[in-house]
């Protein structure tokens, strides 16, 4: 019995991956781009260093994010928007609000002009305003680049935010399948015009414009001064085998040690700025009431 022993004993020292090791828990993560660079990436490093439970992380936009999740194709995700109301793809999913996110007018680092007001970012979107010297620039012609779906984290809440409709159509020069190739595009591209989310543009080399003289710092968006801005949501479903980990995940995000990761990446926690969500639920009521129809969402 003893000899058995030790050569028991001998045999698990010299196996590099014992027999008696767990594997490494896994949960996979798709959707927004924005959400992906503004706290998932350093987000799950720090979970699994606390955990050992690793995230794979893949991007695909706010509408993966959703569908994905509701499908159970993914463990969970990121999205910038919340469900379409009437469209069965997205009804299974469950959202949790982690951080606010600041939709910002990007444009070329060498463009002269600082700020737009509402209105001439409307006019630009809807064509009326097509030369940057009616804004106070150059005679040069504005090129705007746009998300291509209505139904991206971007195009969905700028329709609601700007035009209080889902299905309007932007006077586009050239549209983007995501918000990472939009930003490309304009640090490229002297005189272009585009909508992201802050928590990646101010990761590129370009400009961001004020919004009636107030730009979208940190504590300009916590203290709600700043005009256009939106929840990021961790996107998870309920009936999953794994959600015991995925509310880990959403826990960690949540926590103090999980805040701090998302105020060093310049990100804005959810938890922190309560006062956000009366203005976001003003910003909504004012969309339906200048009749934006929730009804749009199951054709695409």
């Amino acid at each position: 019995m003893t000899k058995r022993i030790i050569y028991i004993l001998l045999f698990l020292i010299s196996t590099p991956n014992p027999v008696f090791a767990a594997p490494e828990d896994t949960l996979n993560w798709v959707g927004c781009g924005i959400s992906k660079k503004a706290y998932v990436t350093d987000l799950a490093s720090g979970f699994e260093e606390k955990t050992n439970i690793h995230i794979n992380i893949q991007g695909g936009g706010a509408t993966k994010g959703i569908r994905d999740v509701a499908s159970s194709s993914a463990d969970l995700g990121g999205s910038c928007r919340y469900r379409l109301p009437d469209d069965p793809r997205e009804a299974g999913a469950g959202f949790s609000p982690v951080a606010w996110d600041a939709l910002v007018v990007i444009t070329h680092k060498h463009n002269p002009v600082e700020s737009l007001t509402i209105n001439q970012i409307k006019d630009i979107y809807t064509g009326r305003i097509t030369n940057w010297k009616e804004v106070g620039g150059p005679d040069i012609e504005i090129k705007l680049f746009t998300r291509q779906s209505r139904f991206s984290g971007v195009g969905r809440t700028v329709r609601k935010l700007l035009f209080a409709d889902y299905k309007f159509d932007m006077n586009s020069t050239q549209e983007f399948k995501s918000s990472g190739p939009l930003e490309k595009f304009v640090v490229s591209t002297p005189y272009s015009i585009g909508i992201t989310g802050i928590s990646s543009a101010k990761l590129r080399d370009l400009k961001i414009m004020k919004l009636d003289n107030v730009y979208p710092s940190y504590e300009n968006i916590k203290l709600g001064k700043y005009q256009l801005y939106r929840p990021l949501y961790i996107t998870y479903n309920p009936r999953s085998e794994k959600i015991g980990l995925v509310n880990q995940f959403i826990n960690y995000t949540n926590s103090r040690e999980g805040r701090k990761i998302m105020r060093d990446n310049g990100t804005l926690p959810y938890r922190e700025a309560m006062q956000l969500v009366i203005k976001q639920l003003n910003q909504d009521l004012s969309a339906f009431r200048n009749g934006a129809d929730l009804s749009l969402g199951t054709n695409e």
